[in-house]
């Protein structure tokens, strides 16, 4: 086995990931455990548990954790760092534990292009990986898509996080599935991808009506035998994700050039955001989430490595 040198995590609100990584930013072992709402406060129980067979093995290492274990519920509340910001001021900012050894990355906030406040918090460590994964990125301007409960919209230029735009996509979708009408309860999960496909469609007919004109479809159709009760939540799934695409893609992409999306998220959601692009005619490339968060961990734990030595 190839030699570790940091532990790296992606703390969220439901789920924990923790990989054992060597110093090419290679994933030597993984394991999931309870995510922040799970553990009851007892985040140092729940690390230490999850990770001793690595300790035994290893010694004690670097760990960098971020998301939700930063959070007002988390181990420890890191700070926002206010956009536009660099990828050193976010591994500069995280906050350590048991004298450094643990570091928790800060999240970011901004104005968004609507004006208004905005926050993520884990993303970024994803953003950060996107950057090392495609070095391209680091020149000029580009717009990245982390579809997920909450997406996120991320404008970069040169290297730097500019602005970003929250849509609770996944939180709708689920929120209308579970509590509406729209969708019959025994409706299956599974991705319908003829279904998605009309559902992506159907946004860009009769452009100016607005998806609450067009979102009570998913019964009616239902009701006149045009759309199979299986079928509703991936025509429901279309529509959204093609709302969200259209009117970002609209609203963020430079308006003198054919816009490029980078998508960064699981493969079943970087599938479905990928198809929705495709309509927008929109060029786009992907990077799986997974493999983004471990690049984004493996930067910080360089960047605070040297700053150390230095």
């Amino acid at each position: 086995m190839r030699g570790a040198k940091f532990i790296g995590g992606d703390w969220g609100t439901t789920q924990l990931r923790l990989f054992l990584c060597d110093d090419q930013s290679g994933v030597l072992d993984q394991v999931d455990g309870p995510g922040a709402n799970r553990v009851c406060g007892a985040f140092e129980k729940a690390l230490d548990t999850l990770k001793r067979a690595w300790t035994d093995r290893h010694g004690e290492l670097p760990i960098v954790l971020s998301g939700m274990v930063g959070s007002s519920m988390g181990w420890v509340q890191t700070q926002y760092l206010p956009c536009p910001v660099r990828p050193e001021q976010i591994a500069h900012g995280c906050i350590g534990l048991r004298s450094g050894r643990i570091q928790i990355v800060p999240g970011l906030s901004c104005r968004n292009p609507l004006g208004s406040p905005d926050f993520m918090r884990g993303e970024e460590t994803q953003v950060l990986g996107a950057l090392e994964l495609q070095p391209a990125l680091q020149q000029g301007r580009h717009l990245l898509c982390l579809p997920g409960t909450h997406t996120k919209w991320v404008i970069l230029e040169d290297g730097q996080v500019q602005e970003f735009l929250t849509v609770p996509t996944g939180e709708i979708f689920a929120s209308l599935c579970s509590q509406t009408t729209l969708v019959p309860n025994n409706a299956k999960s599974e991705t319908d991808t003829s279904a998605f496909v009309r559902g992506v469609a159907r946004i860009h007919q009769h452009p100016q009506a607005q998806l609450l004109h067009k979102i009570f479809e998913c019964r009616s159709l239902r009701l006149s035998g045009e759309l199979a009760p299986g079928e509703t939540a991936s025509y429901l799934s279309g529509m959204l994700i093609s709302s969200d695409v259209s009117g970002a893609v609209k609203l963020l992409a430079s308006p003198d050039t054919n816009p490029t999306v980078v998508v960064i998220g699981s493969p079943q959601l970087n599938q479905l955001y990928s198809m929705a692009l495709r309509a927008q005619e929109c060029e786009f490339s992907v990077v799986d989430g997974s493999g983004a968060s471990v690049a984004g961990l493996a930067r910080i734990d360089r960047l605070r490595s040297s700053a150390t030595q230095a």
